[in-house]
């Protein structure tokens, strides 16, 4: 065999190419052809491929910076509605410290009106037919849940700012209609005692406008109410209770007292009666009492002395002008214990029953004049009757 390939070699005759070798020629030119394709595609497209992937790059950073913009936006929008309600419930919290302050202000306010006297108190209510259902208020408001630190004030709200803010405002809202119906309570209330005592006044004859002061030297600019409830209503019972307290010092003025102590036996009435001395019809100018000598006589109201002496058919006689043409007279007294001049006030001993003057026994003669003319007294006595006396 050797000698037979040698032969062949020598004769110039070869053998085909490895079946191996074929397959990778045949894969070196494939790839050849390929890279050789891809370079040439790559030289003449490489612009256009550069510039989509720079286009994409573009469009990509786009999105993110827009994306980022929103997110700042965002934030920014947050921030600045963190800051709008911070700022919105600071506000809230000093108007509900404003309008505290101002329902503490209004609720002293409230516990100055006593709308008692000193000295004479209300005649008994009449009957209603409908009871006064208004609160009374007299005792401070509490504080609801609010404190006037100036630091920690956001953290008393709570951690809902504005819900803790709604239920303080509600509450304090309920607090200041509280307000307005107690001082409108207290002026009804001084309404109706000053409607008994305008009623009780106008009992003896006398009109309650004779007690009126002459109208004092007023004015200035006219400022109107604003629409609050309190101011209005506390307008209206500081008026109310003006009128009360002067129609109260008007029946505390007026003979309403009893000249004598306990209870009071009449003898002979005010007008015409059959007189003791002549049996003919006659004027009695008072009320004639029981009463043993040397019982004390006390005057039924301040005033002052303008006679103390011996008068006539009086016997011993005291007067006391008690101002506005109202006068009381205490007759056959069997002593006095005042002087001319001198200033009474009611219940102060005046002098001592007895039978001076023009009388048939022991007893008091107890006048009331109006400008001079003799009136019933016991117009007075029976409205003094329906009020109760501080001694």
């Amino acid at each position: 065999m050797p000698s037979t390939a040698r032969a062949r070699r020598s004769a110039g005759l070869t053998s085909p190419p490895p079946r191996r070798l074929i397959v990778a020629l045949s894969l070196g030119l494939a790839v050849s052809t390929l890279w050789a394709a891809g370079s040439s595609y790559y030289l003449v497209f490489h612009d256009e491929v550069l510039a989509r992937f720079v286009s994409r790059q573009s469009a990509m950073q786009f999105t993110y910076e827009e994306r980022l913009g929103r997110l700042q936006r965002a934030l920014d929008r947050s921030a600045a509605e963190s800051v709008a309600a911070r700022g919105s419930v600071e506000s809230r919290l000093a108007a509900l410290i404003e309008r505290q302050a101002l329902i503490e202000k209004r609720q002293g306010l409230l516990s100055g009106f006593s709308g008692a006297a000193a000295s004479i108190d209300s005649p008994p209510p009449a009957p209603a037919p409908v009871a006064d259902t208004a609160p009374r208020v007299r005792k401070p408001f509490p504080t609801p849940g609010l404190r006037m630190g100036g630091e920690d004030r956001v953290e008393t709200i709570g951690h809902d700012p504005a819900a803790r803010l709604s239920r303080l405002e509600d509450s304090l809202q309920r607090v200041a209609e509280a307000q307005s119906r107690s001082v409108a309570g207290i002026a009804r209330q001084a309404a109706r005692s000053a409607e008994r005592f305008r009623d009780l006044i106008a009992r003896t004859g006398l009109s309650p406008a004779r007690f009126d002061a002459p109208p004092a030297g007023v004015g200035g600019p006219l400022v109107p109410l604003g629409p609050d409830a309190f101011e209005s209503a506390l307008a209206d019972a500081r008026r109310q209770i003006d009128e009360e307290t002067h129609l109260r010092r008007v029946a505390a003025a007026l003979p309403f007292r009893q000249p004598l102590p306990g209870d009071l036996t009449y003898t002979s009435s005010f007008g015409a009666r059959l007189d003791p001395f002549t049996r003919g019809y006659a004027l009695h100018t008072g009320v004639d009492m029981r009463v043993e000598t040397g019982t004390p006589v006390q005057a039924t109201a301040a005033g002052r002395v303008t006679a103390a002496e011996f008068s006539g058919g009086y016997g011993n006689m005291v007067e006391v002008d008690h101002g506005r043409g109202l006068v009381t007279r205490y007759a056959h007294l069997s002593g006095t214990a005042v002087s001319v001049g001198q200033r009474v006030e009611a219940g102060t001993v005046v002098g001592f029953a007895g039978s001076t003057g023009r009388s048939t026994g022991s007893h008091l003669h107890y006048e009331t004049r109006i400008d001079g003319e003799p009136v019933d007294p016991q117009r007075f006595l029976r409205a003094g009757a329906q009020l109760v006396f501080a001694d």
